[in-house]
């Protein structure tokens, strides 16, 4: 290898060094919590994505139509569709979000967002960055929040993933240094970890939980994950009354189907890799990722998601009816109940597992095996705005 070669990779290296240290400078400069009962109208943005997105979100758009018609009426709060995050535009521009698109979105206060598709290096799209870590970078989304809930089974577990460091956050940013060698590259902050860490315990404190499980690799990735183990360390001397304990991912992931062990884990918090992992593995013991819903949270502004992706080989095979929309549902329950609309996020949170996990009258299978996502819709919508929900869903509770 050249000298030239090694210089350029250095400079390179040095680069990223400097982005990271003027992030960790405007963490350090802090950012007050927006105050959502204090903004008439709340504005919530739709991004309807591609591939299955815009049948999902059709159908969500219903949903919120019903449960919020009184608030929108009042103009309490009010929608506004954003176009341009589609896998064709921001193609066109060469970037993950295109500069208009990303100024719609700083003009609302949440953000509903169905999936976007993610090219490959090889595929037949530019190999841009993935829309989502650009807009938790852009926005400074950095708590991943994931609740999974399996009552008849035990499970209530909430997950805080590190949202804009990691390996994800400089994902792009790598190099070949040689034809037979290439770099990527991982950032763990103070800051960063700190504040995702807190999220969980004050999650835990103010709902009565009394632990907290830390996972990482610190005993192998002993610099990055270290230093996250470590401020895990320094947090928890806050919350005396919750005690915490650290595991590592690999036996984190095997934990998680153990019927023995599963149901003790309820708060765990970690990086983002391993939170990406986890959460999946998670959401497929809950009856699989169309299952699933994902909170995405900083100061200022918050997103709210599906978990899985765009599924284009659906809308190849002409199945894209059949798509299951209770992930993007899932996720506007959660973007209530943080906006403030606790009593109509707990009742659709109730709906979603009375149909999906409970009575289970309708099947969504993604093919024609089953009910259409509108037909699915349908099954919930009917569900919430049952006068007996509350004593429907106590009733399964036994």
């Amino acid at each position: 290898m050249s000298d030239f070669t090694i210089d350029k990779a250095t400079q390179h290296f040095a680069e990223l060094i400097k982005s990271q240290l003027a992030r960790v400078d405007r963490m350090k400069s802090g950012q007050d919590w927006v105050e959502y009962s204090l903004l008439k109208p709340i504005i919530i943005g739709f991004c309807w994505g591609d591939g299955i997105g815009p049948i999902i979100s059709q159908e969500t758009e219903r949903v919120l139509q019903v449960i919020l018609a009184d608030e929108i009426k009042s103009n309490k709060v009010q929608f506004r569709t954003i176009e341009g995050l589609t896998i064709e535009n921001r193609a066109k521009h060469l970037k993950a979000i295109p500069d208009n698109v990303l100024e719609e979105l700083k003009a609302c206060h949440v953000i509903l967002k169905a999936p976007t598709t993610t090219p490959e290096k090889g595929g037949p799209y530019p190999n841009i960055e993935s829309a989502n870590v650009a807009m938790r970078r852009e926005l400074d989304l950095f708590a991943n929040v994931r609740p999974v809930k399996v009552p008849k089974e035990g499970i209530d577990w909430v997950f805080f993933r590190e949202n804009t460091e990691g390996e994800y956050v400089l994902g792009s940013k790598g190099l070949m240094v040689s034809d037979d060698a290439a770099f990527d590259f991982k950032i763990i902050t103070r800051q960063g970890s700190e504040r995702i860490i807190r999220m969980a315990f004050d999650y835990a404190k103010k709902n009565s939980i009394g632990n907290v499980t830390v996972v990482t690799k610190a005993n192998v990735v002993k610099t990055t994950d270290g230093l996250f183990l470590e401020v895990a360390g320094q947090v928890a001397k806050e919350y005396p009354g919750i005690s915490w304990e650290g595991w590592y991912i690999d036996i984190m992931t095997a934990k998680l189907i153990d019927p023995k062990r599963r149901t003790q884990f309820r708060v765990l918090v970690m990086p983002n890799l391993y939170g990406d992992i986890l959460t999946d593995e998670a959401a497929e013991i809950q009856g699989g990722v169309g299952t699933a819903g994902s909170a995405n949270i900083g100061k200022r502004y918050a997103m709210f998601e599906a978990i899985h992706g765009s599924a284009p080989r659906m809308i190849e095979e002409g199945r894209g009816k059949y798509a299951d929309p209770c992930s993007l549902i899932k996720a506007a329950g959660m973007m209530l109940n943080h906006i403030g609309f606790v009593e109509k996020a707990n009742k659709l949170e109730k709906a979603l597992e009375i149909c999906t996990q409970f009575e289970k009258k309708l099947e969504i299978t993604g093919r024609d095996t089953g009910v259409t996502g509108r037909e699915f819709c349908d099954y919930i919508l009917e569900t919430v705005q049952s006068p007996d929900i509350e004593k429907k869903y106590r009733s399964y509770l036994g």
